[in-house]
């Protein structure tokens, strides 16, 4: 049977006609956070007419959320393409400017601690909120799509087994920069870290004795860095558009019904989130910095996490937001983005495996609560967070290591996947808060951080809100 061309038609008009109207207030030179949140607002009035004028899962909306996708979809593949070169000349360069090398250890080191503690806390926060809840699995029954996701949990049980501490520092290790440099592996972003790193640092050592070559090599990063910052601020003009495109498409096919049945969990996931953004808050305010005026400028990077749901395709926007609007240096913008994208995810490798934990326990005769059972869980959570792809899928793949390793039964974890992309979404923007949360702390402890940029409001920043 045909589907009936002219509501979807009717539907791409006004599609159309949205970003159209983004567009006119760009011209305009209204503000960038408020382009954006103009596009998330219309976007999740749009999903919600689709909602209400066809139907859960009619096949108008799948047609027309197809066309969105070129869009919103589009746009992160853009931001993907430029993530690696990005990192490259970006990390390169900083450490090229860097008159002590060895002050890498302190960047490394602060940033990591700082992604490591907030995981074990956000970990500690959704095991609690999940107890507050109530949350279980009794009485939650197997639909079909449930019982393939449980029976596809199982599958990739193996897979999750399979890695363990040493072996996941050693896939850090670029044995193949090239192939990092596609994005092959889950912890590609880390390797080409470390690439970089290594560049910078070789050729920081010959600055004396080859002066001549230093300064060729030099003039060649800068030229690449210039050629790569101008494309991802051309790439992040579209963030508008993107949102848009991408919060229609998860309204629109959102099932209320399914929402309706788990909305204890989705309250107490959204809780937790909640909480954790406020102890991301306190601790930019531990540092002397205006939590209001901190999260004003990280909103818009926030807005495009929560709409897409990829923490390694928010490194453009985080770098840029840290460096332009935050005042941190982009060596330490880089380092945090980057390492935020694949370990210390506070949402997805925090709050979530730690719910979970929490929820199947009791299937199997175990007490959650006692004192080495949360010991255990949260140190697991901890050692797996780190080499989680910040990609659709990691936060099930930091579940099955963290239930694997407790002995608990991963196909119970299937019952979620009706909520999962309304979770994902919170979830994603609090692993992206967490890594510019790093990077703001390392920045302001090492005394980089440029409290003129900082304390300026976000519309005074001519180069982002002008260019952007």
């Amino acid at each position: 049977m045909s589907l009936p061309i002219l509501p979807i038609v009717i539907n791409l008009s006004v599609a159309t006609a949205i970003c159209g109207l983004l567009y006119w207030l760009q011209a305009k030179h209204l503000s960038f956070s408020k382009r954006v949140l103009i596009g998330l607002s219309l976007g999740i009035l749009l999903g919600a007419v689709f909602q209400t004028f066809y139907g859960n899962g009619s096949p108008i909306i799948q047609a027309t959320n197809a066309y969105l996708d070129i869009v919103g979809t589009g746009y992160v593949k853009l931001l993907q393409m430029v993530v690696m070169p990005l990192i490259l000349v970006s990390i390169i360069s900083a450490i090229l400017k860097l008159k002590d090398v060895s002050s890498l250890g302190k960047i490394s080191s602060l940033t990591i601690g700082t992604l490591m503690i907030t995981t074990m806390v956000a970990a500690i926060i959704g095991f609690f909120m999940a107890k507050l809840f109530g949350l279980t699995t009794l009485g939650l029954n197997f639909t079909s799509a449930e019982f393939a996701r449980g029976q596809y949990l199982e599958g990739t049980l193996a897979s999750a087994k399979a890695i363990n501490f040493p072996a996941m520092i050693l896939s850090f290790i670029p044995e193949n920069p090239f192939l990092d440099l596609t994005g092959t592996r889950k912890t590609s972003t880390i390797a080409v870290v470390i690439f970089a790193i290594l560049i910078g640092v070789s050729a920081t050592s010959i600055a004396e004795k080859k002066a001549e070559i230093f300064q060729s090599f030099n003039h060649f990063v800068e030229v690449a860095q210039a050629i790569v910052m101008r494309l991802v601020t051309l790439i992040l003009r579209l963030t508008p558009y993107g949102v848009f495109a991408l919060i229609t498409q998860v309204v629109g096919k959102s099932n209320r019904d399914d929402i309706l049945n788990l909305i204890n969990f989705v309250l107490a996931s959204y809780s937790a989130i909640f909480l954790m953004f406020i102890v991301h808050l306190s601790i930019v305010a531990a540092c002397g910095l205006n939590p209001l005026r901190y999260l004003q400028k990280i909103f818009p990077v926030l807005v495009f996490a929560f709409t897409s749901r990829t923490s390694a395709g928010a490194i453009p926007l985080s770098v840029q937001v840290q460096q332009q609007r935050l005042g941190t240096p982009e060596g330490i913008a880089n380092f945090a983005a980057s390492f935020g994208a694949t370990m210390g995810q506070n949402g997805c490798a925090g709050i979530y495996p730690a719910m979970l934990a929490f929820m199947i326990a009791p299937s199997v005769g175990i007490d959650p609560m006692s004192v080495s059972f949360v010991a255990s869980l949260v140190g697991i959570i901890a050692i797996g967070s780190i080499g989680i792809a910040g990609v659709g899928g990691g936060a099930t793949f930091a579940a099955l290591i963290v239930l694997s390793s407790l002995d608990l039964p991963v196909a119970l974890a299937g019952l979620l996947i009706s909520i999962e992309p309304l979770i994902d979404m919170g979830r994603t923007a609090l692993n992206v808060s967490g890594s510019i949360t790093a990077g703001t702390v390392t920045s302001k402890i090492l005394g980089e951080t440029d409290l003129t940029v900082f304390n300026q409001i976000p519309e005074a920043i001519g180069t982002e809100d002008s260019d952007t």
